[in-house]
């Protein structure tokens, strides 16, 4: 039996879609030796139109989908005890899930923080924008606060699901470099907000999440990285403190040229 894995995404924007359509063809030409058993969505149909765009996609590839609407669950709750909210609305999530035994739970543009419970009884991992120890929140809150402090270098993470935000163990990780080439004009003189800048990290940025992705569930699948306990093992049973994949990634990036 091929690793098994669950697909969970908000389904927000154009880069959720372009997310699972590639792992989807890794997975059909065999490069990702595994199967994406589900998608789950926190839309339902009628929300939005990127979510609908997103479950059009889903529904294309031949997935099975499963949506529970956040939006529409316990909105009074939501408003007046979060951490409850959030406890009760995954539970949810869980029955929804339960007949799918999954070794893993992907989250890819995933938009909601997962409750404590859901962590605990699920091996979740996350893609996350930023590098290790990087800023956290979503990727607008990331670009903002690296062109705060005029950063170097950024690239984007793999990690565990933890109760704390975006700061779960590393399973894998990759970087670039936003200062000198291409990026040295944005910066000269101070950025603009949400200027060309900006979007120029973000068009970098996404085009290694596919790849970073793909190889890390390349890599958990072949067994290079097992998830245990927490934490994130290699494949001779050492710890690591992330699989570095820059190198891979600027490969792969390189091949589709």
């Amino acid at each position: 039996m091929p690793f098994q894995f669950g697909w969970f995404s908000t389904g927000r924007d154009l880069a959720a879609r372009q997310l699972l359509q590639a792992v989807w063809e890794r997975i059909k030409d065999g490069f990702i030796p595994a199967e994406m058993t589900f998608v789950f969505c926190d839309r339902e149909r009628g929300e939005a139109a990127q979510s609908d765009l997103f479950l059009d996609l889903a529904a294309e590839l031949g997935l099975e989908t499963i949506t529970f609407s956040s939006r529409r669950f316990k909105p009074e709750l939501r408003k007046k005890d979060r951490e409850q909210w959030r406890a009760e609305y995954h539970r949810g999530v869980m029955e929804r899930i339960a007949s799918h035994n999954n070794a893993l739970l992907v989250l890819a543009g995933y938009m909601l923080i997962v409750s404590p419970e859901m962590c605990q009884r699920h091996p979740l991992i996350n893609l996350h924008p930023a590098l290790p120890g990087g800023p956290t929140g979503a990727w607008e809150e990331v670009i903002d606060e690296l062109m705060r402090e005029r950063a170097d270098t950024t690239g984007a993470m793999m990690h565990l699901v933890t109760p704390e935000l975006d700061r779960g163990a590393v399973v894998a990780y990759s970087s670039f470099p936003i200062q000198g080439g291409a990026f040295t004009p944005f910066w000269k003189g101070g950025p603009e907000k949400r200027g060309p800048l900006f979007w120029l990290i973000r068009q970098e940025g996404v085009r290694r999440e596919i790849p970073l992705i793909i190889l890390t569930l390349k890599a958990v699948a072949e067994g290079r990285i097992r998830i245990k306990d927490g934490r994130v093992m290699g494949g001779k049973g050492k710890e690591l403190q992330g699989l570095v994949l820059t190198q891979e990634v600027e490969e792969y990036l390189k091949d589709l040229r």
